[in-house]
């Protein structure tokens, strides 16, 4: 009797439960196709992608590169680099190089320079969008990251803004 049971219960299983699933396997192949969603990072420019991608990487004065750390224009000297970009190695010559844009007229991949120690261009970093921009702060904050111009500290420092030319 038990073996009845067994294949009883097996029974009403199959009968019951196989359709159910028959019916969601079969639903599912004729709902229309979605697109899946893309971050909204993934309409930025590449070189604004790359930096994103560099979140997290250490700070170190005088450094360039991702394995050993960065300052504020070694990161940005090597985020250009990396789309075959050269721009000059430190802040203030940066500043120098490039044409001055109007602030109230940025766009991805601008650059955003800082007076941060008593010196016009003592910093820099990379516009995003949306008033963010990324860069290697200090040692204190120890890694690469996402500020906003709406911080009070970054808009009373902040003192112009620069466009690579090839960039556009």
């Amino acid at each position: 009797m038990k073996n009845s049971a067994g294949v009883d219960d097996l029974y009403f299983f199959i009968r019951l439960i196989l359709p159910l699933v028959t019916a969601l396997f079969a639903g599912c192949a004729h709902e229309p196709k979605i697109s899946p969603v893309r971050p909204a990072h993934s309409q930025l420019p590449p070189v604004i992608n790359y930096a994103l991608s560099l979140q997290g990487v250490p700070y170190r004065y005088g450094k360039s590169s991702p394995q050993e750390g960065f300052d504020c224009s070694g990161f940005i000297k090597h985020v250009y680099e990396r789309q075959g970009i050269a721009l000059p190695r430190t802040t203030r010559e940066m500043a120098r190089a490039l044409p001055p844009i109007s602030i109230h007229d940025l766009s991805s991949g601008d650059l955003v320079f800082f007076n941060t120690n008593g010196r016009p261009f003592s910093h820099v970093g990379l516009y995003i969008s949306d008033n963010n921009f990324i860069h290697a702060p200090s040692q204190r904050t120890g890694k690469v990251l996402v500020s906003s111009l709406n911080n009070q500290y970054w808009r009373q420092h902040l003192i112009g803004a620069r466009r690579p030319a090839q960039w556009r």
